[in-house]
C-alpha cells in the first residue's frame, strides 16, 4: 500500500501524511489535476468522489461531492492558493452543502501537496494545516487518518495503465480493514455491457454460476433502490446441494456503480453490505466490490467459503458471456 505513515501534531495543528508511488511527478501530479484520475482515489472505498469542476490555477476551484453506500453524501471545495507543476500545489480545502456553499460551521485548513522525485518515483507528503486544536481534533474524529489513508492507498491503481495493473491476475483480494475487502477483476469488454451482465436475467444466468456443475434456479435481480434481490444455485454435478444470497438495493446509479445488502438465504446470519463499482478504460472493464463485514471474525469465514475461486471462474465466464452479447 502507498501510504506510509499518517501523523497529527497538536502543537504544531498539522496532519502530514506520507505515501511512496511507483510513478514519476509528472505523472503523480497529472493523477491530481484531472477530474476523471481524481474520482477514482480521492474519495475513500464506499466514499467515491465526483469533482464537477477542476480549476488548477491561482484563485481556481475544484468542487466535488462523495457519495457513500446508502445515498449519504457529502461535498467539498478546494480554492486553489498556489500551484507549482508538477512540484506540488496548495489549496483552501472545505466543506461544502448540498447547494455548493461553503459550511462555516464546519473547518475550513489549508493543505499542500509535495511531490519529490525518489529513485523509485515520487514521495508524496500532504500536510493539512488546522487553525485550532479543535478543529485538528473534529476532522481527526470524523475519520480523517483512516480516510485518508484508505483513499491515497488507491492510487497505485490510477497510476497504473489498466491492463498493466490487472490484466492476467484473475480476482484479486485486498484486506483493506477488519471489516472490508476489495475484490478486483478486470473484465474484457465496455462498461455499459459488463453493466448490463450484472442486471439482466438472461446474462446473469449465463455467467454468475461459480465453479462448474452448478446451475443457477433463482435469478431475481434488483434494478433500482429498494427493490429486492435473489440468487439461487443447485450443484448438479454433485449431491445436489443447494444454495443462495438475498438483499436489497440500496443504490443504482447506472452504468458506474450499485450498492446492495447480501444475506445467506434461510439463515440469520449478518447481512454485508456489497459497493460494486465499473471503471472503464481502452474497452476493457474494472470490476471492484468493496465489501463490508460486521466484524473481523465473520470476514475471515465468509472468505474461508472459497469465494474467490468461485467468483474467478464467474468472471472468467463472463467474459465468454460478453462476446457474444
Amino acid at each position: 500500500m502507498p501510504v506510509t505513515d499518517v501523523t497529527s501534531d497538536p502543537t504544531q495543528l498539522t496532519m502530514t501524511l506520507t505515501a511512496e508511488l511507483a510513478a514519476p511527478p509528472e505523472r503523480v501530479f497529472r493523477a491530481f489535476t484531472d477530474p476523471a484520475q481524481l474520482a477514482r482515489f480521492w474519495g475513500p472505498p464506499g466514499w467515491p468522489a465526483r469533482f464537477t469542476e477542476l480549476d488548477p490555477r491561482v484563485g481556481g476551484l475544484a468542487k466535488y461531492f462523495m457519495t457513500g453506500p446508502r445515498g449519504e453524501t457529502s461535498g467539498g471545495q478546494w480554492e486553489f492558493l498556489a500551484i507549482d507543476p508538477p512540484h506540488s500545489f496548495e489549496v483552501t480545502d472545505s466543506f461544502v452543502d448540498a447547494e455548493g456553499n461553503i459550511m462555516t460551521e464546519l473547518p475550513s485548513m489549508r493543505m499542500t501537496f509535495d511531490f519529490q522525485p525518489t529513485e523509485t518515483g515520487t514521495r508524496l507528503v500532504n500536510i493539512t494545516f488546522f487553525d485550532s486544536l479543535e478543529a485538528l481534533e473534529k476532522v481527526v474524529e470524523m475519520g480523517a487518518v483512516e480516510g485518508s489513508t484508505l483513499a491515497i492507498n488507491q492510487l497505485d491503481i490510477v497510476l497504473q495503465d489498466l491492463r498493466e495493473y490487472a490484466q492476467g491476475k484473475g480476482t484479486r483480494l485486498e484486506l483493506l480493514s477488519d471489516q472490508h475487502v476489495r475484490i478486483s477483476r478486470l473484465v474484457e469488454g465496455p462498461r455499459e455491457l459488463v453493466w448490463r451482465a450484472h442486471h439482466e436475467e438472461e446474462l446473469l444466468r449465463q455467467w454468475m454460476l461459480g465453479p462448474d456443475g452448478w446451475e443457477m434456479t433463482h435469478c431475481e435481480p434488483a434494478t433500482a433502490p429498494g427493490q429486492k434481490y435473489r440468487w439461487g444455485w443447485r450443484n448438479v454435478a454433485g449431491e445436489g446441494e443447494e444454495f443462495g444470497f438475498e438483499g436489497e438495493a440500496l443504490l443504482v446509479e447506472p452504468p458506474f456503480r450499485s450498492v446492495t445488502t447480501e444475506r445467506m438465504v434461510g439463515t440469520d446470519g449478518p447481512s454485508t453490505l456489497n459497493d460494486l463499482t465499473l471503471y472503464e478504460e481502452d474497452g476493457a472493464t474494472l470490476v471492484t466490490t468493496v465489501i463490508e463485514y460486521p466484524d473481523k471474525e465473520t470476514r475471515d469465514q465468509i472468505l474461508a467459503t472459497g469465494m474467490i475461486d468461485g467468483m474467478e471462474a464467474s468472471y472468467a465466464r463472463l467474459e465468454s458471456t460478453l462476446v457474444g452479447a
